[in-house]
């Protein structure tokens, strides 16, 4: 009496038994030679384009603002630092021009790239550049230094301290 796992058996072995045909061949030399040709044709991506695209920082690259009857866009490399001005944002560029826009604080620091900016408390958003120094002060914070004078004191508290400096050493 057979069982069905001898006559699955008996069918595998048939099957690797059979045969190739000399069309079965001639048809895989030809798939292999269309294969060939395809990957010969498809151009690959310039390796140092990629790498460039890489290198470049992600996020929004400039604001459209409106001051003076006009609307202008303002370039992010251009801006210092974004603040809070009398409970709107307001932008800071290292030319000392300042321009309010529409976005919340949460929302611009959600389209810049987190490498340049960095959200020191809650009315600051500044630019890697614009950062002069940084010294300690009082109760383990840090006071940050910028190139473009604030209207405040920039306290990093000393929950942020660590995250804070981390950030600046990440060059």
């Amino acid at each position: 009496m057979e069982t069905q796992s001898n006559r699955n058996n008996m069918d595998s072995g048939r099957y690797t038994l059979q045969p190739v045909g000399i069309n079965a061949i001639a048809a895989a030399f030809n798939r292999t030679d269309e294969l060939k040709t395809f990957f010969q044709q498809l151009r690959l991506p310039n390796l140092d384009d990629l790498l460039a695209k890489l290198a470049m920082p992600a996020g929004k690259k400039s604001f459209l603002v409106f001051k003076n009857n006009k609307y202008i866009n303002v370039l992010t490399e251009n801006i210092a630092f974004f603040y809070i001005n009398y409970e709107s944002s307001a932008i800071m560029c290292f030319d000392k021009q300042e321009y309010f826009v529409t976005h919340s604080l949460d929302q611009i620091q959600s389209l810049l790239p987190e490498k340049q900016f960095f959200r020191i408390n809650r009315q600051y958003l500044v630019n890697f550049n614009a950062i002069k120094e940084v010294e300690h002060y009082f109760a383990r914070k840090l006071l940050v230094n910028l190139v473009v004078p604030a209207k405040d004191k920039l306290l990093v508290s000393k929950e942020k301290v660590r995250q804070f400096l981390n950030w600046l050493d990440e060059r």
